[in-house]
């Protein structure tokens, strides 16, 4: 696990914080704020439960089964069996990054001290993170409403000792053996801790965290891609200019342009062809409208990122504890505002990833390539060259157009119709995950195709960042040449891409770029 240590408290967490937990193993601890918080929002609970007035969740059912009414003996049963009853999902395991951030946003929202659970079940939550525990969490089961009920669960089933888990060195084994192979002890679950346990969207949130931290970085080497194929068709840096991009002044827009400009600084490529012989009057859309496209995904990633920083600020539950002590049901636990967000993220994304393909396209056919060999093969038709690249993109761009039809707009009730409208905000964070790691691919078949094309305009020589690009390409992929066995190409592109070392080695020349 990761030296870092991350405390966590009332306050929200930060998406870098996030990040460190779900994937670099960061350590994790109650502040003192979070202990002194739940403790006070605990002695209500305990308050209330002593009282005849029913309360949803610590002395009644759950959900349609909320008018029933338990008897004091029957209310430890009653939570243990709302999380055995509610871990029923079903399918492939959900990847150990989105069951660490959910465990962290879910030990987030018990730390505002607004669920009622006690610090010594928020403890035994950040022992598991700690320990390298990890729930098995599967692919079905949530609605988005009341929140990730079904993964909640299998953590919470984890928690009481029950259910499967994977160990720190990722072996499968019974919850009970890791638990005690850690030094950690079963929790025994107290008045409404079970329903605190499982009553959020810390799954859909989670996922929207990560991706919003993967699209970052995408889409810095989306911007590195168009440049070098922007470069490879003898395009014009002209459109890129600032005083155009002032005339329609949305931020996205603004910072791909400035992005393209320091890419094609100093290219010899792009200076070869100003002079008045060159009669093309303008490019096509596929490279001249780059920070339009671009710039709208980077404008769509920052309102994401509004929406998941006041998901983060949030405590989700139902029902919650008030700092003036009242007891109240509530919606916050509907999706929706996630939801939205995942599905708005997955239009821009196969939307960039068409145009990029566009690009691909224009530089494998000899007709729109302005000298390039048809599909920059060594010995065409002896050759192929790259024309089966594009037929993998072309696949995964028509991948990603199934997958940005929203999941949102649906809703199936459920609970006997009392939960008659929910988010699907799960679904729309699963298939957005799917998307981002096909754009990923989609930004490395153009990288792949545009460092060759680049490659055979020799003499003329790449501008300083394209050609850093390239070299670096290089150490991992050979130069063009006769056909080769292409996959490993495109999986050592898209390593590149995906790990940054793409906009590393154009930052090598142009400094940061955003």
């Amino acid at each position: 696990m990761g030296d870092t240590s991350i405390e966590v408290g009332p306050e929200p967490p930060s998406f870098a914080q996030v990040v460190a937990v779900a994937r670099d193993g960061a350590r994790v601890a109650l502040s003192a704020a979070a202990e002194r918080a739940m403790a006070a929002s605990r002695d209500r609970i305990e308050a209330l439960e002593a009282l005849p007035t029913p309360v949803y969740g610590v002395s009644t059912g759950f959900g349609a089964l909320a008018t029933r009414h338990i008897a004091p003996e029957l209310r430890a049963r009653l939570q243990l069996n709302i999380v055995r009853s509610h871990a029923a999902g079903s399918g492939p395991e959900v990847e150990r990054e989105v069951v660490r951030a959910m465990m962290l946003l879910r030990l987030k929202t018990l730390a505002t001290g607004h669920t009622g659970a006690r610090p010594e079940t928020a403890r035994a939550l950040a022992g598991l993170l700690n320990a390298g525990i990890t729930p098995v969490v599967h692919e079905y089961g949530s609605l988005g409403c009341s929140g990730d009920l079904a993964p909640l669960a299998h953590v919470a089933l984890a928690l009481i000792g029950e259910g499967d888990v994977r160990d720190v060195a990722g072996r499968l084994v019974p919850a009970a053996d890791a638990l005690a192979a850690a030094g950690l002890a079963p929790v025994a679950l107290a008045a409404k801790e079970g329903l605190a346990l499982l009553n959020g969207t810390d799954g859909m949130l989670g996922m929207l965290v990560l991706a919003l931290h993967d699209l970052r970085g995408l889409l810095t080497a989306a911007d590195v891609a168009a440049a070098m194929s922007v470069e490879a068709l003898l395009g014009t840096d002209r459109v890129f200019a600032a005083d155009l991009q002032e005339l329609r002044p949305h931020p996205g827009q603004s910072v791909s342009a400035a992005n393209l400009r320091l890419l094609l600084a100093g290219s010899p490529i792009v200076e070869s062809h100003r002079g008045p012989e060159d009669t093309r009057v303008q490019d096509a859309y596929s490279l001249r409208c780059t920070p339009q496209v671009h710039g709208a995904f980077r404008d769509t990633v920052a309102h994401a990122e509004l929406v998941a920083g006041r998901e983060l600020a949030s405590a989700v539950d139902n029902p919650v504890v008030l700092d003036d002590g009242r007891v109240e049901s509530n919606g916050n636990f509907h999706g929706a505002p996630i939801g939205y967000a995942l599905d708005f993220l997955a239009i821009p994304i196969a939307d960039a990833a068409s145009m990029a393909e566009r690009r691909t396209d224009r530089m494998l056919d000899r007709s729109r390539s302005f000298g390039l060999p048809p599909f920059l093969a060594d010995d065409p038709g002896v050759d192929s060259g790259h024309m089966i690249a594009q037929y993998t993109q072309a696949s995964i761009v028509s991948e990603l157009k199934r997958l940005a039809v929203p999941a949102s707009v649906d809703s199936i009730p459920s609970s006997a119709m009392q939960e008659d409208h929910v988010s699907m905000g799960w679904n729309a964070a699963r298939k957005l995950r799917r998307a981002v790691d096909g754009y990923a691919q989609v930004v490395a078949v153009e990288l792949l195709t545009a460092a060759r094309a680049l490659d055979l305009r020799s003499p003329l020589r790449p501008g300083p960042a394209t050609g850093a690009v390239v070299a670096a390409l290089r150490e991992r992929v050979p130069p063009p040449g006769p056909d080769r066995y292409l996959a490993p190409e495109i999986a050592a592109a898209t390593a590149l891409v995906r790990d940054g070392s793409v906009v590393a080695a154009a930052e090598s020349a142009t400094g940061p770029l955003a």
